[in-house]
């Protein structure tokens, strides 16, 4: 998504009147993934969108207000990010109303074995297979992974 964000706001051919991303959300919610990865340049201007809820379009001459949910993720501590300068400040506490910390699977103990099981039961009433279930050593080895 930040892709085409990227590409949607660095585009100059103002030949067509062309709709972004975000008109496209209007009324509804845009999903940023990996926010952390936006460089300080294009954070400016997410800010601003932020802010005053509303775009310009490359050669439009009104600003158009738009009403969207603005969701975002990263695998990345933005908390340090804005230590290291690499993130704005501002962009991060605009960004963090609403924090949802999901530790890495690693991380999660028990967890590990509750999604395999769960996808095992899905993937085998897909392809109905019946009575499948890990051995205690596939247990203990995702247990035991890195992840």
């Amino acid at each position: 998504m930040i892709e085409s964000f990227l590409k949607d706001t660095e585009q100059t051919d103002a030949y067509a009147q062309k709709i972004g991303k975000f008109e496209y959300a209007n009324q509804g919610t845009i999903f940023l993934d990996e926010i952390g990865e936006l460089p300080l340049s294009l954070q400016v201007k997410l800010l601003r969108f932020l802010q005053e809820h509303t775009i310009e379009r490359v050669g439009g001459k009104k600003p158009i207000q738009l009403d969207v949910r603005v969701v975002a993720a990263t695998n990345k501590s933005l908390a340090s990010e804005v230590k290291e300068k690499t993130f704005r400040e501002d962009l991060f506490y605009r960004l963090s109303v609403i924090t949802i910390d999901l530790p890495p699977l690693r991380e999660r103990g028990d967890d590990i074995v509750l999604l395999a099981n769960s996808f095992l039961n899905r993937f085998s009433q897909e392809y109905n297979k019946i009575n499948l279930s890990f051995s205690p050593r596939a247990i203990q080895v995702m247990k035991e992974h890195s992840w």
